[in-house]
């Protein structure tokens, strides 16, 4: 029987350390979205536990949507279902097993639908020794009735030196590179894992292009552009509007702060000069409320070639509020 009292240094020694990190130690439970594979169906988090620890372990900083996406989900809604909550309740109520405590890991509980009320007295009055931890993105996502009854815990992002550190220490990423990432990313190291990823990709030269389009060159260079952003797949063009808003940001902060305060890559300097130079304030803040609208759409499995053509049609309106336009 493990001592109630280990050296922290001691702990990865333990054997009941290497199932929990493995996910494999049998008072600790997981909970997390999954999909149906046929039509009325209500899978369980069990049904999946194996592709779960797969995906854990080779993607350790994986959120919902790559998650999904490993089950191949495709367009898909991620559920955790009104049986996986009889599931929770039924696993809860059996004796642990070889620890005083049990572990319920519920991952995701933005996916909880009403049927998530189930939980509410098992939530509010659990067994004795008897832990629920509810690992969430969103709060305002959780249901308001299971919110109510926990305690929440923030887990603040991390700063972009530190985000560039990791970056350079277990990814090997060059630190110029490193650092012109981990200042876009807000603090989200899994972003800036998928941004390294497509490092290849020239960000600039789409966003050139769109502005182009919107500036000067009209509706051809627009059906273009559009095409070329059609070609992308859902996760690329959510870096790309991410990378797009950055841009936009870091060219605010040029105006008002001066180069030496902005640390920057020396083409996208470039670029967010013109920028400034060429786009009013307002006109800017316009712009970045549809790139953030296009980004929430393609969240949601929108139309992409459809919504690039509303958004360079909105672009073009509002950059041509200005009097004189030249092109980038």
């Amino acid at each position: 029987e493990v001592s109630a009292f280990i050296h922290p240094n001691d702990i990865a020694a333990q054997p009941a350390y290497a199932r929990a990190a493995a996910l494999q130690h049998p008072d600790l439970h997981f909970s997390f979205p999954v999909i149906s594979k046929k039509s009325g169906e209500q899978p369980v988090s069990n049904d999946f536990i194996a592709d779960f620890r797969s995906f854990f372990q080779q993607f350790p900083y994986g959120n919902a949507y790559d998650w999904l996406q490993s089950i191949n989900a495709e367009n898909k809604q991620g559920n955790i279902t009104g049986r996986e909550c009889d599931e929770i309740s039924r696993k809860l109520s059996l004796k642990a097993y070889e620890s005083r405590y049990k572990v319920l890991v519920l991952w995701m509980p933005e996916y909880l639908g009403n049927m998530g009320n189930k939980l509410l007295k098992l939530i509010e009055e659990p067994p004795p020794n008897t832990i629920f931890l509810l690992v969430a993105e969103n709060e305002e996502q959780i249901l308001l009735t299971i919110r109510s009854r926990c305690q929440l815990i923030k887990v603040p992002t991390l700063h972009p030196q530190e985000v560039a550190d990791a970056l350079v220490q277990r990814n090997q990423t060059a630190p110029e590179l490193a650092l012109q990432v981990a200042n876009i990313c807000d603090g989200n190291y899994r972003e800036a894992l998928q941004q390294i990823a497509h490092a290849g990709d020239d960000w600039l030269a789409l966003v050139r292009d769109c502005l182009n389009a919107s500036l000067r060159q009209g509706p051809a260079a627009e059906v273009k552009w559009v095409d070329e952003m059609n070609k992308l797949g859902r996760e690329k063009q959510k870096q790309f509007l991410q990378f797009f808003n950055h841009l936009l940001a870091q060219s605010l902060r040029l105006r008002i702060l001066g180069d030496a305060a902005v640390p920057m890559a020396d083409a996208e300097r470039e670029l967010a000069h013109r920028i400034h130079r060429m786009i009013g304030f307002y006109q800017l803040q316009a712009i970045v409320e549809e790139l953030d609208k296009a980004a929430y759409y393609v969240e949601r499995n929108a139309n992409s070639k459809m919504l690039f053509h509303a958004l360079s049609i909105k672009m073009r309106h509002i950059v041509h509020e200005k009097q004189f336009i030249t092109a980038v």
